[in-house]
């Protein structure tokens, strides 16, 4: 169980009146989705997440956090993300060498690259923390058969690729059910995000005991 200083409970205090003034819809958020909000929005001091944000059904959540507990691996795309992520070892190989050489052979960026090789390594079922690289993202969505993601968190930032890198990971998780990414995203519409932002949203789910995931019923955000 993970001690609450007292400083962060008097932040998360303050959070939540602003955020029911602010944005009163928020208060019908389901706990796991409500949870990823808020300490996306504790990362950020951005309340504004509250009409940005978009999670999936609390019941794939609610798998995420089960998933966790039970040692599934973290593939995240940059260090910055990694660090932001301190209570679990991730993968991550934007500094590998192997993803400098083979960036140029095949066509794409060195974090696309860095993204295929952790993937490699953390095989099926692996969790994605996206929070700065849009190509990292495309990739990810490009071999997505391959990879078969259990969750990805994609919060990449920025005004190149951003936007268009989360909304083709909405629209892949809004597919038909059978597909591997159906309805197993969290994004933003916007292009603010960050790695901050990422791992606040990874984290939420790792700091949930598994007994309190509790998958709602038929709650799903309106904004896929």
């Amino acid at each position: 169980m993970r001690t609450i200083h007292a400083i962060e409970q008097e932040s998360y205090a303050i959070l939540r009146r602003q955020l029911t003034e602010r944005h009163p819809v928020a208060d019908a958020w389901p706990p796991l989705a409500r949870a990823v909000l808020e300490r996306v929005i504790h990362a950020s001091a951005d309340l504004d997440y509250a009409t940005d944000l978009i999670v999936p059904r609390e019941d794939v959540l609610a798998e995420a956090v089960e998933a966790l507990h039970a040692g599934a691996p973290v593939v995240v795309d940059v260090a910055m993300v990694a660090a932001g992520i301190t209570r679990r070892e991730t993968i991550c190989r934007i500094t590998d060498p192997r993803a400098a050489a083979l960036a140029p052979e095949a066509g794409i960026t060195r974090s696309a690259a860095a993204l295929r090789l952790a993937a490699a390594a953390a095989g099926p079922g692996a969790i994605y923390v996206i929070g700065c690289a849009p190509t990292a993202l495309f990739e990810l969505l490009a071999g997505a058969e391959r990879y078969q993601p259990l969750l990805v968190i994609g919060l990449p930032v920025g005004f190149v690729g951003a936007i268009e890198s989360k909304q083709a990971l909405r629209d892949a998780a809004a597919a038909a059910a059978s597909g591997v990414l159906s309805g197993r995203a969290i994004s933003n519409r916007s292009g603010k995000g960050g790695s901050a932002a990422a791992a606040a949203a990874f984290n939420a789910l790792l700091y949930r005991e598994a007994a309190e995931a509790v998958p709602g019923n038929d709650y799903e955000r309106h904004n896929a």
